[in-house]
């Protein structure tokens, strides 16, 4: 089973570390959205993020943050970090995920993140299932190209039958992990996947 979610992890979901930390960036779409609704003073614009039972708790932080605002300079500074971070980590603790604090910009999100972004700014899906696509058969074409050539000398000693065994192993699982990433509902994180039937070197 472990070696199943890596793969989920690993190949259906590409990035899926930098996936859980997306919205920690400063230059995240959380902090963008607490930026424009500071500036247009309207809360509403950050509600969107966070659960129906968290409003009055981000309310109380908005409205406080806009009273420092006003203060300077070096307040407002103060205060919209203030907001960023309590807003961030109650949507991640929405999102049952842990808190560990506002990322730098600019960080390296791999290449799927940045993608799937621009498909919703564009309003197509094309680069982002050339890209997904590409890499899920490249990789099950390498897996299957391994067990294929092992195969064919499995029954020749103990030794080849184990390397053989190996690949195929990792052939199933790379497979069934794409698959059963394709199963996992909405909103699941990538780690929450289902229980599987196949049992192949857990």
């Amino acid at each position: 089973m472990r070696r199943i979610i890596g793969l989920v992890i690993a190949v259906a979901t590409l990035t899926a570390s930098t996936a859980w930390a997306h919205c920690d960036g400063l230059d995240g779409p959380v902090v963008a959205a607490a930026r424009k609704a500071l500036e247009s003073r309207n809360v509403d614009l950050v509600l969107v993020w966070v659960q129906e039972a968290d409003e009055p708790l981000i309310r109380e932080a908005f409205d406080s943050t806009l009273a420092v605002r006003a203060l300077g300079p070096s307040a407002q500074s103060l205060a919209d970090r203030y907001f960023f971070e309590t807003l961030v980590r109650v949507h991640r603790a929405g999102e049952g995920a842990p808190y560990t604090g506002l990322k730098p910009a600019g960080r390296d999100l791999g290449p799927a993140l940045p993608a799937a972004d621009l498909a919703l700014e564009t309003g197509s899906l094309d680069s982002t299932l050339a890209l997904l696509t590409g890499l899920i058969e490249h990789g099950i074409e390498e897996h299957f190209a391994d067990a294929l050539a092992l195969r064919e000398h499995a029954g020749h000693n103990v030794a080849a039958g184990r390397a053989y065994v190996r690949a195929y192993v990792e052939f199933i699982h790379y497979v069934e992990g794409i698959y059963l990433a394709t199963q996992k509902a909405a909103g699941e994180h990538p780690g929450d996947a289902p229980p599987t039937g196949h049992q192949h070197g857990d």
